[in-house]
């Protein structure tokens, strides 16, 4: 089950990019797209649909924007994060609206603590900041303000929208990660400990605290047990990504690099190529012409993908992937971890100390390497044995599996 665990972190590198399939960007604002999953949409409509047999049209409606509205400060809240991030300089591509809430896609984490603490800070206060608002432009006074009137439809859209940011932001703050108060807890753990050991704990007390908010869920409220059960995996997440940092950590990316990467031509087309898939069982191709000018990499999926939607005569030149990142061999193989988990790439190109092109490293490559050393903690890795000395070694000069005629 471990193992299991470890590929699919891995190796599932279109998580993110099919979560985008599913999305609809509705703007862009200071530099961050803003999605809406289909799933939120159809949360809406089940919903709407629940509420209107219930108690008819003009109550669906009424539930429908309400849920809008508070999935709407949600977002706000998100861009208290990713504006923190910005002064940090780390960017956020987009910002994606969950059933389950907001979901930013951030370039990296903060590497300092201080910077984590800040980021993770920034986002609550926008809860308060939007209650406060809500009762200065309505005219009441806090005294008038009853958390139970959320639930009163009766009572004024915009009242019950500023209770739900008070359980919001109540809730964000707990301790419980990947909340704000656990990132919160990580961030001050740090400073005394390592990032990685912080992360286990602050994930263990979020576990904790889940199960108790699963608890609580069978007295009555069943959308607690849903909570919990996200929070739940949420935190055995990142207590898993932490193992994975220790693991890679002190290990090369010579460790666990392709030395050999069968090559094409970028001048190849989709016919030729597939062709040479079919007797072959490479994953990930380095994409390289005689004067390692137009580099790239692809990958198998990509290429039978795009049988149904390519001509073809179609050059892969126009279907490869152009690296925004170089890793080099005896970077920690840590480095090409924290790059993969920004990113979709299924392979990263390795310079040598050289700066010439020495080989790929790709998701399988690392989950592999955490797999051995998972197996067996004392491995150590040698790649100048026997068995490296009988592969073919990866000329700069020659194609490995060249198919221009």
């Amino acid at each position: 089950m471990r193992q299991r665990s470890i590929r699919v972190s891995l190796l599932n590198s279109e998580v993110w990019g099919s979560k985008m399939r599913w999305s609809i960007s509705i703007g862009k604002i200071a530099g961050t797209v803003v999605r809406i999953h289909v799933t939120f949409l159809l949360f809406l409509f089940v919903i709407g649909v629940i509420v209107f047999r219930q108690n008819g049209a003009e109550a669906a409606w009424d539930a429908v924007a309400f849920i809008t509205l508070v999935f709407a400060c949600i977002i706000l809240h998100e861009f208290g994060h990713i504006l923190m991030a910005r002064f940090f300089g780390i960017k956020t591509r987009d910002v994606t609206l969950f059933p389950i809430g907001g979901v930013a896609n951030i370039e990296r984490m903060p590497e300092r603590p201080y910077q984590e603490l800040l980021v993770a800070l920034a986002g609550p206060p926008i809860y308060l900041v939007i209650f406060l608002s809500i009762f200065l432009v309505s005219g009441k006074g806090l005294s008038d303000f009853d958390i139970e009137k959320i639930n009163d439809t009766g009572t004024n859209l915009a009242i019950r929208v500023a209770a739900a940011n008070v359980i919001l932001m109540t809730f964000n703050l707990l301790p419980a990660f990947p909340m704000d108060g656990g990132r919160v807890l990580r961030a001050i753990l740090a400073m005394w400990i390592t990032k990685s050991k912080a992360t286990k704990i602050a994930a263990t007390i979020g576990q904790g605290m889940a199960l108790f908010i699963g608890f609580m869920g069978f007295f009555g409220n069943p959308m607690l047990i849903l909570i919990a059960v996200f929070i739940f995996i949420a935190a055995g997440s990142e207590s898993e990504t932490a193992i994975f940092h220790d693991i890679t950590h002190d290990l090369t990316i010579r460790d666990a690099m392709i030395e050999a990467p069968a090559r094409l031509h970028p001048r190849d087309t989709i016919r030729t190529v597939i062709d040479y898939l079919l007797g072959s069982t490479e994953n990930e191709f380095l994409v390289i012409d005689n004067t390692e000018l137009e580099i790239g990499t692809i990958t198998r999926e990509t290429l039978l993908l795009a049988l149904a939607s390519h001509d073809d005569g179609t050059q892969i030149s126009s279907l490869m992937s152009r690296p925004e990142h170089f890793v080099y061999e005896y970077d920690s193989l840590e480095n090409a971890l924290t790059i993969f988990e920004r990113c979709n790439d299924q392979a990263l190109i390795v310079k040598d100390i050289n700066n010439q092109i020495s080989g790929l490293i790709s998701r399988a490559a690392i989950a592999q390497a955490i797999l051995i050393k998972t197996a067996r903690p004392d491995w150590k890795f040698f790649r100048g044995g026997i068995l490296s000395k009988s592969l073919p070694k990866f000329s700069h000069g020659q194609r490995v599996a060249s198919l221009l005629p």
